[in-house]
């Protein structure tokens, strides 16, 4: 088995394992206590202040992504996932910002949505770094599992049987593809990759400990410290691209 067939076949592989989980597991509905964060000091006549203010890092990240120069052969401001990653970055710092002034399950649709396109669109980069497939059916094919994803909690939701497992499903292939392609064919992206995975996780834990650390005095909240080491880890994409440029020929999708 070659190199292409193997990067392949785990793809498919860990895909198909959370699809049979999904499918085989009951319903997972959004809990409601998922909405009461810690902090919901209300400053300069904004709710729920410092949730808010705290996406202001995903902004200056996607700024800095696009600020990166071009350099002879590389052609990443017109690649479609790069071009995507720092625009769903950007609305992602608009949309959380949305959500948390006034936290329920609709606003969080629009924090989830560009989420789930710039994870689609890292992890397009991370298989064409390593070429094993080719063509625009790629990008499409992961942003629209993102997006279908999100449109069942929502829909199934109205049918009363809302399950949020399939995004969730989507959530956890692509952080571990973003681990085991790196790892296991590694390249010059992969202590960049590792770095940024290693941060989201420290972040992802932040926020399950929002109440514990925001009780150490009440200057700040585990949900707060998520967004802004959230941030931080994508900010390990624009160290990569200042660092080791890619050339067109490697990533182009379209």
């Amino acid at each position: 088995m070659n190199r292409r067939q193997r990067i392949a076949g785990g793809l498919l592989l860990s895909a198909g394992a959370l699809g049979l989980a999904v499918a085989i597991l009951p319903a997972f509905p959004q809990p409601p206590a998922y909405h009461d964060f810690a902090d919901q000091r209300r400053g300069l006549g904004v709710p729920n202040l410092f949730n808010v203010i705290s996406n202001l890092p995903f902004l200056l990240v996607a700024w800095l992504g696009w600020r990166v120069p071009p350099r002879p052969g590389d052609d990443r401001p017109g690649n479609l996932p790069y071009t995507l990653l720092f625009l769903a970055l950007a609305a992602t710092g608009l949309g959380s910002a949305y959500y948390h002034l006034v936290p329920d399950n609709a606003r969080l649709f629009w924090d989830r949505l560009p989420m789930s396109l710039g994870f689609a669109a890292l992890v397009t980069t991370v298989i064409a770094e390593r070429r094993p497939l080719h063509g625009p059916w790629l990008l499409l094919t992961l942003v629209g599992s993102g997006l279908a994803s999100l449109l069942w909690w929502r829909y199934s939701a109205r049918l009363g049987m809302e399950n949020l497992l399939p995004y969730l499903a989507f959530q956890a292939w692509s952080l571990l593809t973003l681990i085991w392609l790196p790892l296991l064919f590694p390249s010059r992206d992969t202590p960049y990759l590792i770095g940024a995975v290693l941060l989201y996780g420290v972040a992802l834990g932040a926020g399950q400990l929002d109440r514990f650390i925001f009780s150490w005095g009440g200057l700040v909240s585990g949900h707060t410290l998520k967004h802004l080491v959230a941030a931080l880890a994508l900010y390990q994409i624009v160290r990569l691209l200042r660092a080791a440029p890619r050339n067109g020929a490697d990533l182009k999708i379209s």
